[in-house]
């Protein structure tokens, strides 16, 4: 007898592990075999719906790329905006960027410098949480601003890289749907 997989777990099942991506001693994990799914998809932004229907956040953050396929369906779904992230020189107005360190070297993120206003609440999503170093940045960028940052929302949380401690630190809370220990 088989025994029906949990909504979470049907999920999980659609989540390709790529190993040696984009190097060697890489286990990657690709949300796009989830995303394609239509069941996994209404899963997944049904979760981060539910986790924030009651928060009264004005504008969804998505970070480029995967985070923009997040951060679109949820702002539809919750009936706010949502304003992208991107990486340098994507966006054609005046910008604000924030930094951040890599393994090997450095990365630069950048929002509209009006995307968002004081006061505003924003919620900073994304496919996925490693070191956490692209999700400080980019709520580093909303908080520019004058902006608060409700959360950092993500579909899979890597445990071991300990990205939830970094974005903890600064003060904001994270939801994750998928924890992984990858070992």
């Amino acid at each position: 007898m088989t025994t029906a997989l949990s909504e979470y777990e049907y999920v999980r099942e659609n989540v390709r592990i790529v190993p040696d991506f984009p190097k060697k001693g890489i286990m990657f994990l690709d949300i796009t075999t989830a995303v394609k799914d239509p069941k996994s998809m209404q899963i997944m932004i049904d979760f981060l719906f539910e986790k924030l229907k009651n928060n009264n956040v004005d504008y969804i953050a998505g970070v480029e790329s995967r985070g923009f396929i997040f951060g679109a369906a949820l702002a539809y779904k919750l009936g706010i905006g949502f304003v992208p992230i991107r990486k340098p020189n994507k966006l054609p107005a005046k910008t604000i960027k924030e930094s951040y360190s890599l393994e090997y070297g450095t990365d630069t993120i950048e929002m509209h410098e009006d995307a968002i206003k004081s006061g505003d609440r924003v919620v900073v999503i994304d496919d996925l949480l490693a070191t956490g170093g692209t999700a400080v940045a980019a709520c580093n960028l909303v908080k520019r601003v004058g902006a608060e940052v409700v959360a950092a929302a993500f579909i899979i949380e890597l445990d071991p890289l300990k990205g939830r401690e970094k974005i903890e630190a600064t003060g904001v809370e994270v939801i994750s749907m998928l924890n992984y220990d990858l070992d």
